[in-house]
């Protein structure tokens, strides 16, 4: 099927899109602008890992999913630090996550 040149020309203006800096996009639609902001986030500096204790705060030997977000990088890599996949994370198995950091 072809489509016609103008219909096919006058869709493109339609999607138009202005630049007004580095992250940001703007594209005219039929509903309006559509505005587009693209980037990554400032890193943040949490600091080192807290101590096994300070994370395993009900007296397990072992820390949970729950427990571990209180320290935002371990929540973040808490299947990588579950090396053996039992939904809990192990003294020795934090500890080498945390070398490994």
């Amino acid at each position: 099927m072809l489509v016609p040149i103008p219909l096919l020309l006058s869709c493109v203006a339609a999607f138009a899109q202005t630049n007004t800096d580095a992250s940001t996009t703007t594209y005219r639609t039929p509903e309006g602008e559509l505005v587009v902001h693209t980037g990554q986030p400032e890193r943040h500096d949490f600091g080192p890992p807290p101590a096994f204790a300070q994370l395993a705060r009900d007296g397990t030997d072992y820390i949970s999913s729950a427990e571990a977000a209180a320290y935002p990088p371990l929540a973040n890599d808490f299947i990588y630090a579950d090396s053996n996949r039992d939904g809990r994370i192990s003294k020795a198995e934090y500890d080498r996550w945390a070398r490994a950091r």
